[in-house]
């Protein structure tokens, strides 16, 4: 029988509002997850971590503190693992997830040189992660699979089970949805993620299989039928996942993430209303 466990539900920063202000909602409005996702693009719109001073470091660690927030940091696209540049992008937006008090950190997984090569390349990663205390979760993008996934983490339990320990998977559905193997089957990618995969940690948007859209869950094709939702949530609770699970958005208005994460905790049930 599996046992469940609280599953925390919040919202993520976005490249249409300052950073804190998705924040601070989420505080106001008793969500208990938040995500910080540094998105400055070449232009310079957007944030980065450099720009979180000490006193924005400390005010974000005590309201998450206060309003019992679980925090988790997802890196910047252009700290990508696979670029051996980008390393120090990387540390500064781990020490900016320490600083805040976040325990999982997460990144994409790239399989453009081959998975073997990705685990090469994220060796240094997941001993940093481990030393800061952190979780780290690898998130599916629109062009990996199930299989992908599989073949990664046998890979990292050949290295050694308690150096991976900590190490898991970030089940973005969005993504799955997009995916050319399972194409508008969000669940039928899920299916094929073996047991032996920890899936830590969720990102939980919606499309029509055509963009990354990122709409707001039960605004896209679930308006008229949730019942693929439900079945999603049904499967995540037979994994007994007991992450946060982020609504990666921030819509207009923004009380559609509160009517998101309302129907989520019903469909979650004990423990989670």
């Amino acid at each position: 029988m599996v046992i469940m466990k609280r599953i925390r539900i919040g919202n993520q920063t976005a490249f249409s509002a300052p950073p804190t202000l998705p924040f601070e909602y989420a505080a106001a409005n008793g969500f208990d997850a938040f995500e910080w996702f540094p998105d400055r693009d070449e232009s310079g719109a957007g944030w980065d971590v450099q720009d979180m001073d000490p006193g924005t470091r400390r005010y974000i660690r005590e309201t998450a503190e206060t309003h019992d927030i679980a925090l988790s940091v997802h890196a910047s696209l252009k700290a990508s693992p696979m670029i051996p540049e980008a390393h120090g992008q990387l540390v500064e937006e781990f020490v900016f997830a320490r600083d805040i008090g976040a325990k999982l950190f997460n990144i994409h997984l790239y399989t453009d040189e081959g998975i073997e090569a990705y685990v090469k390349a994220i060796t240094p990663v997941v001993m940093l992660s481990a030393k800061m205390g952190m979780r780290l979760s690898i998130e599916n993008t629109p062009l990996t699979s199930p299989d992908d996934f599989n073949r990664l983490f046998r890979l990292l339990l050949e290295v050694g089970g308690a150096k991976v320990a900590h190490v898991g998977m970030c089940l973005d559905v969005g993504h799955a949805n997009l995916c050319a193997s399972t194409r508008n089957d969000y669940l039928g990618f899920t299916g094929r993620i073996e047991p032996f995969v920890p899936v830590v940690h969720i990102h939980m948007h919606e499309n029509y299989g055509d963009s990354d859209s990122h709409l707001t869950v039960f605004t896209g094709p679930s308006r008229e039928d949730p019942s693929g939702i439900e079945s999603f949530i049904s499967g995540i609770k037979a994994r007994g996942f007991s992450g946060s699970l982020i609504l990666e958005q921030w819509p207009q208005p923004p009380a559609l993430l509160d009517q998101a994460r309302d129907r989520l905790r019903r469909m979650l049930g004990p423990g989670n209303e």
